[in-house]
């Protein structure tokens, strides 16, 4: 078996039991994208499967490191403070490109695309890391990036009760300095492990004077399976349910285009202290994305689970809603859990309203669980054990999120 390795070549890669080895890509591979963009740079060694674009729901924009909510247009912010549209996101643009895709094809939205087989759906979710990677390549912090871009779609899968089967990865790069890859991959490794899930396969792309020298790009690809009769799809959430919040370990991997400006504004370095903390802010927004597969599978398997919003951009603003039923809201207790210093830092030092920062960042919760009134307490009850958990807010009706 060989392989011509020249300009602009792609580098095919295949893992299996964590074990990578090359092969030659199929002949006469037939590829049917489910939303034709760029299909040139996809790798034609896994064919799509030919699907029914009525079951087919997933769709979230990704626009200089924010999450697009297809079902929300967030707005606000001071002339003053910071806002993402002072951070080069255009929220306007990335709506209307929203509204146009929604009229191609109708019922995406969800943080999961499922796709029925059988008794099940397998549960699809697919995500980048935006201009966290910035920072990565500011700080050096390579071996933890793979860990961010496995937890934001197995993250998004597992809302839909789905348990991770495997996981494929997408490299891009200028110039492969392979020493460079070998960390971000065992990052992906790291998360894949987490999250008990098998690294199934990948693409390295080679470049040449597409990427800034030393940089590279990331996507990931998360597929998992549900059992039709189990999907939590938010269907049976009534007014009193209880919102309960699961700790982030910061601030992820959305919100980053807007972290940048503030340190900018700052004045301070990624190597300086975090204000009041024994970190230095490279650290503290470093930190990897928490993997919350097992958690929730966990607090699932044990019933009253309703529903669940996986915090990316948008924040509590415009995720929480996307998992309830038409005429229901949420309302979220203010001080009902620690806010991490490295939210506080950056609301101060970029002026940044608080309606801003909600609808931006997770603000200390990755993820939330609708869950009943019963289920709340035993979790509540359980929660000094394995976990920590906190009850931040209740279902109410009307509609949007309040904050009292």
């Amino acid at each position: 078996m060989s392989n011509s390795i020249a300009a602009n070549t792609e580098l095919s890669r295949c893992f299996v039991a964590s074990i990578r080895s090359s092969h030659d890509k199929p002949n006469n591979a037939t590829m049917i994208p489910l939303h034709k963009c760029a299909t040139d740079r996809f790798s034609s060694r896994f064919p799509h499967l030919s699907a029914n674009f009525d079951e087919v729901r997933p769709r979230r924009i990704r626009n200089n490191g924010l999450i697009l909510s297809m079902l929300k247009n967030a707005s606000g912010g001071s002339s003053d403070g910071l806002t993402y549209k002072d951070a080069g996101v255009d929220i306007d643009a990335g709506s209307e490109l929203v509204r146009r895709i929604a009229k191609m094809a109708p019922g995406i939205g969800g943080f999961g695309g499922l796709f029925p087989l059988g008794d099940s759906y397998l549960v699809a979710g697919t995500d980048g890391v935006g201009t966290k990677l910035k920072l990565a390549f500011e700080t050096g912090i390579h071996d933890t990036i793979g860990i961010d871009l496995v937890a934001m779609s197995v993250n998004d899968i597992v809302t839909s009760g789905a348990k991770p089967l495997f996981f494929l990865d997408y490299f891009a790069t200028s110039r492969l300095d392979v020493d460079l890859a070998e960390k971000v991959i065992k990052g992906i490794v790291d998360g894949c492990q987490q999250s008990e899930c098998a690294l199934l396969g990948g693409e390295t792309a080679e470049m040449p004077d597409f990427y800034a020298d030393g940089e590279y790009d990331l996507s990931g690809f998360a597929v998992g399976v549900v059992k039709r009769d189990s999907v939590i799809d938010g269907k049976n959430i009534v007014s009193g349910d209880v919102l309960i919040g699961l700790p982030s370990s910061g601030v992820h991997s959305n919100g980053f285009s807007l972290v940048r400006r503030v340190l900018a504004r700052s004045g301070l370095s990624l190597k300086d202290q975090l204000p009041g903390e024994s970190i230095t802010l490279g650290e503290a927004l470093m930190a990897p994305t928490v993997i919350y597969v097992k958690q929730v599978l966990d607090l699932i398997s044990k019933g009253g689970v309703k529903g669940i919003a996986h915090i990316t951009g948008g924040g509590f603003t415009d995720n929480i809603p996307r998992v309830f039923p038409k005429g229901l809201g949420a309302v979220i207790y203010n001080d009902s859990w620690e806010v991490p210093a490295v939210f506080k830092w950056i609301q101060q030092a970029g002026r940044i309203e608080d309606g801003e920062m909600m609808r931006t960042f997770n603000m200390g919760i990755g993820m939330v669980l609708v869950v009943s009134q019963e289920a709340s307490q035993r979790i509540l009850d359980e929660r000094h054990g394995a976990y920590t958990a906190y009850r931040i807010g209740e279902v109410v009706n009307g509609e949007g999120v309040n904050y009292h």
